[in-house]
């Protein structure tokens, strides 16, 4: 890898996190089937801990993990309760009473969230193809959330629904929260990690226990590394590597069409045609929203 440019370095990272990112959902119905949520929650926040630890630890030593502790407890306290816990427990439960495909379509309409969020807490301006983006997500939400039964409007599901839309704006706001962060993003991340694990750990003892079958163990560990350690760590060398960081993010949309790939095949789940005209929608807005703020040079 040494021999290729950075912007060929970059879209292998970028393209390993797509990969890591396009599993997880399929991950997480087997680890479920496997384990409960607070099973999950606990062993993944720790195999996620111990690889940020260790990386952490070997690039920038105990020092530096100490002194951003220190001067940014309150800030890691915060962060931590939001990512990963409340997070990853609202995802989890959604992902427990939903078909995959269902909950992996309406999470991915957090960057609308983002969006509108960023006007109310950091005052940014809010332009008409935001408001068309919101339009065109939301439609694409309730397609899947119906079914596309547009004459009854019931939903399946609607506590599953419920809490796949929070953990949008919760991740939105987690992302708020690390706009105004002065810390370096993977010392960041593993601080809120373990902040964040012994907290898991007595969910996990209250709420739960700590005996699991060994498979689920390992999809819980997987679900550690690709979505807590790994994607993250591929997605922000991607972004420090490449000359384009715009052409590196957009590889990001590739991820939920090739989730379905996998629910498809690998979980058996019939992928319906609402879903696919749902995520369609989501995914159109958001490209059609990134598109414009590029070329008006504007950020959301």
């Amino acid at each position: 890898m040494s021999n290729l440019s950075p912007d060929h370095r970059a879209l292998l990272f970028g393209l390993g996190a797509v990969l890591c990112w396009s599993t997880v959902a399929t991950a997480f119905k087997i680890a479920l089937s496997l384990v409960d949520t607070y099973q999950l929650l606990f062993f993944a926040t720790l195999t996620a801990s111990v690889i940020l630890l260790t990386l952490v630890l070997f690039k920038f030593g105990v020092t530096t993990l100490v002194r951003n502790f220190c001067s940014h407890w309150k800030l890691t306290l915060l962060a931590g309760l939001l990512n990963p816990i409340v997070y990853y427990h609202l995802l989890f439960r959604a992902y427990d009473l939903l078909p995959a495909q269902v909950a992996l379509s309406i999470n991915y309409s957090w960057a609308i969230v983002l969006t509108l969020m960023a006007v109310v807490f950091l005052k940014q301006k809010i332009q008409r193809i935001d408001f068309v983006a919101a339009g065109v997500c939301y439609v694409g939400v309730v397609i899947i959330a119906t079914g596309g039964n547009f004459t009854s409007l019931q939903v399946e599901n609607s506590t599953g629904v419920v809490l796949a839309l929070l953990s949008t704006f919760v991740w939105a706001a987690y992302w708020i929260l690390n706009i105004k962060d002065g810390r370096e993003p993977m010392v960041g991340l593993c601080l809120n990690f373990l902040v964040a694990l012994p907290v898991t750990a007595a969910g996990c003892y209250v709420f739960s226990d700590f005996e699991m079958p060994f498979n689920g163990v390992l999809a819980a560990s997987y679900v550690g590394v690709a979505e807590m350690a790994a994607g993250f760590l591929f997605w922000s060398t991607a972004l420090k590597l490449s000359n384009n960081a715009s052409r590196v993010s957009n590889l990001v949309f590739l991820s939920p069409f090739i989730s379905l790939v996998f629910i498809h095949f690998i979980l058996k789940e019939p992928v319906t045609l609402a879903t696919t005209a749902g995520l369609t929608l989501i995914v159109a807005g958001l490209i059609c929203q990134q598109l414009v703020h590029e070329r008006s040079g504007g950020a959301t």
